[in-house]
């Protein structure tokens, strides 16, 4: 009868490492994690908000990347938000209309 102790030891092997997730591996590369445009707000309309309890401001955003780059559109914006702002747009071809105040 042969005791555990008495058996050689052989090396334990690595366990195969998980491949990353895309945004990880695109976090990696220097590319943004998240999908859309960057855009900058240059101006936002404190005047004017919607939503049930006000909490959607419209602004106006300059494009910084993509087709439209440098084009200015008016979107609304869910949350507290200012002037130099970054946000991302998942697309630049829809622009909001303007909020009419009574």
């Amino acid at each position: 009868m042969i005791r555990m102790a008495d058996q050689p030891q052989q090396p334990q092997q690595a366990a195969p490492q998980a491949p990353k997730p895309a945004q990880q591996q695109q976090a990696a590369a220097g590319k943004p994690m998240f999908p859309g445009f960057a855009a900058e707000v240059v101006e936002v309309n404190q005047v004017a908000k919607t939503g049930i309890s006000g909490e959607i401001y419209s602004v106006s955003c300059r494009i910084l990347e993509g087709n439209d780059r440098g084009r200015i559109i008016r979107r609304n914006v869910l949350g507290p938000i200012k002037v130099g702002d970054v946000v991302r747009l998942p697309d630049t071809s829809r622009e909001a209309r303007e909020i009419r105040v009574k």
